[in-house]
């Protein structure tokens, strides 16, 4: 089981690297139903993994001239107290509604992503202080609360409203993802108990797969990775609900989730009638 966590582990830093977030819905679900972890433990557990990760993706970024560190600092430090204030709360929250929450926040961003249109740098803004610090302290909250690295939220936040370009949002994210989770394990490791080997495994396989993940990333469309990113939250998402949800309700919040997805085509569709 150990060595399928592994390996699991491996194609979680590839994604992380990639993309600049993913990390968290990944671990997260793989620590609670396949490891058998703790769902507490399985969050502050992520939290690292996904901090670590990160920061030695970022590294491969940096190099590159990708990070807009100004837009990142200012975000990250919001993010960050954000983070602290969720883990802290989330002692408070029971472990079903924190997962349920999670998985229903993961269809939710991937359904915005499937709907984008992609870059526009038309429409791109300079990001103004204010809007950056309450973007980043409530991405940073609701990171911290569930146990995710946010990145999921944070390359959307900052395409749409940072006026980053796909690259540069990725890059960005990883440096807002290193502060906000290391901040989010702080105020989640006083009520959590660790496996120190399970913990290090994890980590050092999925820093591997971010380096990979890094140098994989500048070969592929950000179009196509934003798009398979998008899909691959949404089945992660239904997974973590079906675990949560009867049958019915799940069936309900799906079918909710494909028509919004599926809408801005339907216009194309053979034999549909053009809108005046």
């Amino acid at each position: 089981m150990l060595a399928l966590g592994a390996a699991l582990a491996l194609v979680i830093g590839v994604v992380l690297g990639m993309l600049g977030g993913g990390g968290a819905i990944l671990t997260l679900p793989m620590l609670v139903y396949l490891l058998g972890v703790e769902p507490r433990a399985a969050i502050a557990t992520s939290l690292f993994v996904v901090g670590v990760t990160a920061l030695v993706s970022l590294v491969f970024h940096a190099r590159r001239g990708h990070v807009r560190y100004r837009i990142g600092a200012l975000f990250g430090v919001a993010a960050m107290a954000g983070a602290f204030v969720g883990g802290r709360l989330a002692h408070f929250v029971p472990e079903a509604v924190l997962l349920v929450v999670f998985g229903a926040t993961m269809v939710a961003s991937a359904v915005v992503m499937l709907r984008g249109r992609g870059e526009d740098a038309a429409n791109r803004r300079e990001l103004r202080v204010e809007r950056a610090l309450l973007l980043g302290g409530a991405v940073g909250c609701f990171a911290g609360l569930v146990g995710a690295g946010g990145g999921f939220l944070i390359v959307p936040a900052l395409v749409l409203f940072g006026g980053l370009a796909m690259r540069e949002a990725v890059a960005t994210s990883l440096f807002v993802i290193t502060l906000q989770s290391f901040a989010g394990f702080a105020g989640h490791v006083a009520h959590a108990q660790l496996d120190p080997v399970l913990v290090g495994l994890v980590t050092s396989f999925a820093a591997l797969g971010s380096v990979a993940g890094a140098l994989l990333g500048k070969r592929v469309s950000p179009e196509v990775l934003r798009r398979v990113f998008a899909w691959l939250v949404v089945a992660m998402g239904l997974f973590m609900l079906g675990k949560q949800l009867p049958l019915p309700l799940l069936l309900l919040v799906a079918a909710l989730a494909l028509g919004v997805i599926t809408r801005p085509w339907a216009a194309a569709l053979p034999g549909r009638p053009a809108e005046r």
